[in-house]
């Protein structure tokens, strides 16, 4: 067992690192032990929410109400809807967002919380069904639950065995075990997780590239009949400028790219005379592409594989639609790439 009651040295870094790594190992072993007493009961909150039509309401009070409010982002982002009912304002008015068809999920530790207790009555009338997640099988919540969801006695790893610790470590661990079942037997792809994500790296990350790549008049194509001078005088890109060039055949399938850093090479290596034969001639030839609604998490492999800039985007016909420029992305990249390749770039 964890002694937590003498102070510690405040001098002293290898006890303070020592006592960190004993909480987090106390946490875990009950972790394992809550692990191991799931049962029917868990089953039957599954079916519960697998089966329900409405959504799922979570209560609780205190840190029971931070928990619950995890378990309804971590549920909504997974594809069960679910809604955060407060427990205090709901006495007061706020148990009319409750329909008949949704099922509560109401969080006590120790299954006696007053603002909870006093709800019971109301949410069984309101709801189609009452599940009680707490930690004492004899308590109020526990008794008067459709189901209850009993993790056992825990010991609260908190210095005075008093704060929420260990408890609502294991509460939060159970919220994910339901949403993740949930969201298996719901058949949830990564597509339908990019839906409900499309703000911040992670839900650019899931994008597909259509989202984010290059089109209409910042594209540069060429004909690969062209020559390079032609090209280069002819297409003024708008937008951002790419910077390469997708050269098409007489079909208007890619065939090929052609860089500034190719360019750039001729004129190093003398071969002027290049800039007026044909494009084909000197470009690279069947470049690297992405297919259209492959996801950017696919584009940013290519480039970190193969260290390079530009990745054009073909349809199923192998026509240029899009381009992916190094820079459309580099943040979504890990740092170490990001800044390898942001040299390339």
């Amino acid at each position: 067992m964890l002694q937590v009651h003498e102070p510690l040295p405040i001098g002293q870094s290898a006890d303070r690192l020592d006592y960190a790594r004993q909480v987090i190992r106390a946490e875990a072993a009950a972790l394992e032990q809550v692990a191991q007493r799931l049962g029917d009961s868990f089953l039957r909150t599954i079916d519960l929410l697998y089966d329900c039509t409405g959504r799922v309401a979570l209560t609780g009070t205190g840190k029971s109400a931070d928990v619950a409010r995890k378990i309804v982002g971590t549920l909504n982002s997974t594809g069960t809807r679910a809604y955060l009912l407060d427990a205090t304002r709901a006495a007061h008015g706020d148990l009319g967002m409750i329909h008949p068809d949704d099922v509560v999920l109401a969080l006590s530790h120790s299954g006696e919380s007053e603002e909870i207790v006093r709800l019971l009555g109301p949410l069984h009338t309101l709801a189609k069904a009452l599940i009680g997640l707490t930690s004492n099988g004899n308590s109020t919540l526990a008794r008067n639950a459709d189901v209850a969801l009993v993790i056992g006695p825990l010991e609260e790893i908190c210095p005075l065995g008093l704060a929420p610790s260990t408890s609502t470590t294991a509460m939060i661990a159970v919220g994910d075990a339901l949403a993740f079942v949930l969201s298996r037997m719901h058949a949830f792809t990564r597509d339908d997780f990019a839906r409900y994500h499309p703000a911040g790296n992670l839900g650019r990350r899931l994008l597909p590239v259509d989202a984010v790549m290059r089109r209409g008049a910042a594209l540069r194509l060429a004909d690969a009949r062209e020559t390079v001078r032609e090209v280069f005088t002819r297409i003024r890109p708008g937008g951002r400028r790419t910077g390469a060039v997708m050269v098409t055949d007489d079909e208007g399938r890619l065939c090929g790219l052609f860089t500034d850093s190719d360019l750039a090479r001729l004129f190093e290596q003398r071969r002027d005379q290049s800039i007026d034969k044909p494009i084909f001639e000197v470009m690279t030839r069947n470049p690297l592409t992405i297919s259209q609604g492959k996801r950017i998490t696919d584009a940013v492999e290519i480039l970190c594989r193969h260290r390079i800039s530009e990745l054009p985007v073909i349809n199923a016909d192998r026509r240029p639609v899009g381009l992916l420029d190094i820079t459309d992305v580099i943040g979504l990249l890990p740092a170490e790439e990001a800044e390898a390749l942001g040299q390339v770039a």
